[in-house]
């Protein structure tokens, strides 16, 4: 499918109800208005084509944004262009479809360190986003070391970092204790309290921290042994956990 094709049927796609709605979410004006379900819809049809998402991306148009994320081939994406798509986004929802993009990169945890560096509020977004995927697809990619780490420099900056920053460290505050360390995320989300973020005018609310590792905690799917050949010592490490679908930001 050319660009030219996909361009216009995201346009028939597009409806004035759902423009509103994402442009009340932070979504630029450059947009047609399509819902997720056709965006699925197309990605079905398209499949991987990561020629089609780099062309895509290059229209600027939040849509198209929207389905090259879904369409990208995470084995071809460089470092080069994860910084320049990072740096055109000034909306949530393109960061977290690239946090999930990148997450399933070799590059994710230099990224992802390097991001929630970063004092601007949708690269420091993204960069505690790429962690939570991983936390939530393939937590053994992060050591309990290296989410303890993460969990101090949360308790330490969430409240004075940018709006929807904190929401990104507050959603990986919870994948942590969800899917490596429940007691002392839990310890860390009491004495960080309440998280305040802006969602505009929206009906989203941020969620409070302990209760929500609790609930990805009794919905997770048990741990499974992996193979003998794995085993180390007589112990069994823990095998990957996989959470049904996060609940929308």
């Amino acid at each position: 499918m050319t660009l030219k094709e996909v361009l216009k049927k995201l346009e028939s796609f597009g409806t004035e109800q759902n423009r509103k709605i994402y442009l009340r979410h932070g979504a630029g004006p450059k947009l047609y208005g399509v819902s997720f379900a056709n965006l699925k819809k197309l990605t079905k049809e398209i499949k991987i084509d990561h020629e089609l998402a780099l062309q895509l991306w290059n229209t600027r148009n939040t849509d198209a944004q929207t389905l090259a994320l879904m369409i990208a081939a995470p084995e071809k994406m460089t470092k080069a262009t994860a910084q320049k798509w990072i740096q055109d986004i000034s909306y949530y929802g393109l960061g977290n479809l690239l946090g999930t993009l990148l997450a399933q990169t070799d590059f994710a945890k230099e990224i992802m360190y390097t991001w929630m560096a970063s004092k601007q509020e949708f690269v420091k977004h993204c960069g505690y986003d790429i962690c939570s995927t991983i936390l939530k697809n393939n937590p053994e990619r992060l050591s309990n070391a290296e989410a303890q780490k993460i969990l101090r420099t949360i308790e330490k900056e969430i409240h004075s970092s940018p709006n929807r920053a904190r929401n990104g460290m507050n959603w990986c505050l919870i994948a942590i204790g969800g899917y490596k360390l429940e007691k002392e995320a839990i310890a860390v989300a009491r004495r960080i309290g309440k998280v305040e973020v802006d969602h505009g005018e929206t009906n989203c609310v941020t969620p409070d921290a302990e209760s929500y590792i609790k609930k990805v905690k009794a919905h997770r799917p048990p741990l499974k042994p992996p193979p003998a050949a794995h085993r180390q010592g007589g112990a069994s490490r823990a095998g990957q956990a996989r959470r049904g679908k996060q609940k929308k930001k």
